[in-house]
């Protein structure tokens, strides 16, 4: 008997002692390493994925508690190779530095926008909270979801 969830649009099982985090689950069992091994106490945002669309510290989460929910890791985000828009302004904006934060980042903003399409500098800045980074100086990231809702704004006026 496992624990059967989606993960990144295919159906999967772990096989993991129920005392496993998700977080070793996705990177020892099923090879996402964009997911990162950060704090380990849900306080840097670098495990973090889209549990039912909402973010989540998966270091935070025991696998049994996955079962039927579907989960998106970085590496679900591109479709066909083409990244997410959220991706691209990341890497237009100068928002990525040495990494190791984005993948946390970028799906923290996805999950923002999941909920909230048209958040302010306000709103991202506390969606972003919980995600650190030790490189950017945060400017860079937040000018990238603006660009994001800017451009979500102005494909829906044309």
């Amino acid at each position: 008997m496992g624990v059967s969830f989606i993960l990144n649009g295919e159906k999967v099982t772990s096989h993991s002692h129920e005392n496993t985090t998700l977080l070793e689950v996705l990177r020892e069992e099923m090879h996402m390493y964009g997911v990162k091994k950060g704090c380990e106490t849900g306080e840097c945002g670098a495990c973090t994925v889209l549990v039912d669309g909402e973010n989540m510290n998966s270091c935070m989460m025991l696998i049994g508690e996955v079962e039927g929910k579907t989960i998106t890791t970085i590496e679900g985000l591109s479709i066909d190779g083409k990244l997410d828009p959220i991706q691209q302004a990341f890497a237009e904006k100068g928002a990525v530095q040495c990494g190791y934060c984005t993948p946390g980042m970028i799906l923290s903003v996805k999950g923002l926008l999941n909920r909230n399409p048209n958040p302010t500098r306000a709103q991202i800045k506390e969606a972003l909270s919980g995600n650190l980074c030790r490189c950017t100086g945060y400017e860079q990231i937040f000018e990238a979801v603006e660009s994001v809702v800017e451009g979500r704004e102005n494909n829906n006026n044309e």
